[in-house]
């Protein structure tokens, strides 16, 4: 985590913006701005709305990103919103991230793969790029994914050694904040250890290894803001363990609650905000769907701008 570590002392602000775009969260005039640029390249018709889309998410995640680069030191893309539009999608999200490297930002892939053996290991490749020719190459740019634990130590393992020849990271789903986690989460076993606990306990001894010069692994675990005791304990639990932390803000997360999962020096965390930032617009008072597209991206800038901003000042006061 060292790299992360220096981008967020960097900033002196430990958040991370999730590029989370849906059809909802884009102005619609920036959308259909892409309409006849697109119907000109498709040669079927029934593949341009997903192409249209695919290219508006790109220029919406540009605005934001240049918005919010002097401020954040990290974004978080979810591939899941990129992947339900096809190959076009899948191109707007490798956009995104290369995007995002090139501003200096840390790109956390949200990604949350789970297998085993060999496809665990091309999973992997989200960290190890691509080696099929004499030149590899890393078509995703990025700095780190998530991971799922639910296969235990031979779903790790592959990405641990993939994180570690990159020189990478990963976060391991402990915690999460979704309401139904306890379902599993909670679940009490024989030991009296919650299982997330269990999961923690794992977590920590997968990145045993990989500790660097900052005192953290490279494996690192979720653990969601609206769990502000349970965070509170795990991170005494887990002292050589980064968190990622979301459900901040429009998840009901806040600076307080999430203020004990840092270390004594105030490191150990980042928080994620995903609508609260890139959805900001959608609140400011200052939309009119008579904007034209440059109008609306440039309100959605400022609005992301303003909303980083109020994010980092929050969790600066309840830090050391």
């Amino acid at each position: 985590m060292d790299r992360l570590i220096e981008a967020i002392e960097s900033k002196q602000n430990p958040s991370v913006v999730g590029l989370d775009p849906t059809e909802a969260l884009v102005p619609a005039q920036v959308v259909a701005s892409f309409a006849d640029e697109i119907a000109e390249q498709v040669e079927d018709p029934s593949e341009a709305p997903a192409m249209q889309l695919s290219v508006a998410f790109f220029e919406f995640n540009r605005a934001i990103i240049d918005a919010v680069a002097d401020i954040v030191p990290a974004v978080k893309p979810q591939i899941a919103m990129y992947e339900a539009l096809g190959p076009a999608g899948i191109d707007a999200y490798a956009m995104t991230c290369e995007y995002a490297r090139q501003q200096g930002l840390y790109v956390l892939g949200d990604v949350k793969r789970g297998d085993i053996g060999s496809t665990a290991a091309a999973y992997a490749h989200h960290l190890s790029g691509v080696a099929t020719g004499e030149i590899p190459f890393d078509p995703w740019h990025e700095d780190a994914v998530t991971v799922n634990p639910y296969l235990g130590t031979d779903g790790i393992t592959p990405f641990v050694e993939a994180a570690t020849a990159a020189d990478k990271d990963i976060f391991v789903l402990v915690r999460t904040s979704n309401p139904s986690s306890s379902e599993l989460q909670e679940l009490k076993l024989a030991s009296g250890e919650r299982v997330y606990e269990h999961v923690a306990d794992l977590v920590e001894g997968w990145g045993g290894e990989t500790i660097g010069r900052d005192g953290y692994s490279r494996v690192g675990a979720v653990v969601g803001a609206t769990h502000p005791e349970e965070g509170k304990a795990l991170r005494t639990r887990m002292p050589h363990t980064f968190f990622l932390v979301p459900g901040y803000g429009a998840q009901g997360g806040t600076a307080q609650g999430v203020a004990g999962m840092f270390d004594k020096d105030g490191s150990g965390a980042l928080v994620n905000s995903s609508r609260g930032i890139i959805g900001a617009w959608k609140r400011s008072g200052g939309y009119s769907e008579s904007m034209s597209a440059d109008d609306a991206l440039e309100l959605v800038a400022e609005s992301a701008r303003t909303a980083a901003k109020d994010m980092r000042d929050d969790l600066r006061a309840v830090l050391p």
